[in-house]
Parts: C-alpha cells; structure tokens; sequence
C-alpha cells in the first residue's frame, strides 16, 4: 500500500488486532522508565503510547502521513514524525527500536538500508526488537487473490517480504546486529468483520496486490477469493474468517 492510500479510520476500527497482537511484541521490548525508544512503522500511535506507558520516552516515526496525523491527533504529548524507515536519519541514539507488523511492507532489496539506520540509531547496548510477517504468511490469501488474476489477465509484480529465519539473520549480522532471540511461528488470526471480514482485511492490506485491476473488477475479484477461501478460512457458526498469519519475531542487539 502506497503513503497516502491508508485510511486510518479502518485500520484502528477494523483491524484492532494488529495493535493487540503487537503488545506481545511490546512486553518482549520491556521498555523502563528513562529509556529512549524509536517506534518504526508506528501507524496511528497505539503501541507507541503503550511504551510511553512505562515511562519511556519514545519517537514513532511512519512513512504513512494520513497515519502520523492520527498518532499525533490521538497522543499529543508523543513526538511522531513523517519518516521513511530506509532514509531517516535519527537525531540522536536510542536505548531500543521497536517495530510490530510494519517491516513487510519494505521491499525485501531496501532492508539493508533499514537495517543500517537501526544500527546507527542503536546506541552501544541497545536493543532491536521487531516483528513482522515470515516466510508463509497469509500464503492462502495471497495465491487467491493471484489466481483470480490470472483468471483474469492481470499480471503483478508486487510481493510482500516475508522472510525466513535463515535469510534474515545474516541481514542483521551484515549490519552489526546479533540476534540473540529469534523464532518464526504459526499465529492463526481471527479477523474481525464477521461475514465481510476478509473481504475488509483485502480492502485494507491488499491495495497494492489489487494495484493493476479496475474499480468495475475488484468487486468480482474479492468474490472470487471468498469463494476460494470459504472452506478452509470461514467457520460459519461463528461467522468468522481465520487467516494463516506467520511471524517472524526477534530480539537483536550491537556485535560487542
């Protein structure tokens, strides 16, 4: 999804759960009272106030303007700022980076420019504490939507990054950044929206895979996703989409 295609009145009302998965994420960060914090890929603020919580001081930065001025609406007493995590330029160290669900939305060829401005962000015993979709996340949802493509005649070049735990540690080695926790795990993930729950969660997440369609198709698209999905995805007694989310989670901090 582009800067300025997200919407942040959908994102906070109807896909809740990416802020509360992400407190998991903050609780691994266990930030303290006095800590400096830089919260990449922060959308609309919430769990850069949850840091805020224990007392840290903290700076959000996303590349989302429409999601910034929400942040900023919402907690006025936080500094966020209109930044793109592969050229921004920290005035300053941090004690931690914190990143939730942000960093797959970097194509996979840019994280070493990401990776070198959380190293030179990180003071000598900071920590890097991030997580984001890995290798096989949402891969029903996506080879739907491709397959309705192609049914179609669209072709699309865009691809989330979703990395292995093997292919992602080297990165953040090649940048002095040691993990010294790392896991990629399977995280079922209830949408909400009931019966138009998944069609929602495309609406949001899925703009750019949709990119090349006209308006006058996206409805029949979307159709045939459900369609596809339907038996492995919707329970019907709940009225409730399930999607195959995968993490990749982990703690890195500065070769000593």
């Amino acid at each position: 999804m582009s800067d300025n295609e997200w919407d942040p009145d959908d994102y906070d009302e109807g896909h809740g759960f990416v802020a509360e998965y992400g407190k998991d994420v903050v609780r691994l960060l266990s930030p303290r009272p006095g800590e400096s914090v830089l919260d990449v890929g922060c959308g609309t603020g919430t769990l850069s106030a949850v840091i805020a919580d224990s007392g840290a001081e903290v700076v959000g930065v996303d590349a989302a303007e429409s999601m910034v001025t929400r942040a900023r609406e919402r907690y006025p007493d936080l500094e966020f700022a209109v930044a793109d995590a592969r050229e921004y330029d920290p005035d300053g160290t941090f004690d931690a980076v914190f990143s939730n669900a942000a960093l797959h939305w970097i194509p996979g060829a840019d994280h070493d420019a990401v990776l070198s401005m959380v190293g030179s962000a990180l003071g000598d015993d900071g920590r890097f504490v991030a997580e984001f979709g890995g290798r096989g996340n949402v891969s029903r949802v996506e080879r739907a939507v491709r397959a309705e493509l192609d049914a179609r005649g669209y072709g699309t070049d865009h691809s989330w990054y979703f990395p292995s735990i093997g292919e992602y540690a080297p990165r953040l080695e090649a940048h002095g950044l040691e993990p010294t926790e790392i896991r990629l795990f399977d995280r079922p993930t209830e949408l909400e929206g009931g019966e138009a729950g998944l069609r929602e969660w495309v609406g949001m997440f899925g703009d750019e895979l949709l990119a090349p369609v006209s308006e006058a198709e996206r409805e029949a698209i979307v159709d045939g996703v459900e369609q596809r999905l339907r038996p492995d995805l919707f329970d019907p007694e709940t009225a409730t989409w399930t999607v195959d989310y995968r993490r990749l989670r982990f703690v890195a901090e500065p070769t000593r």
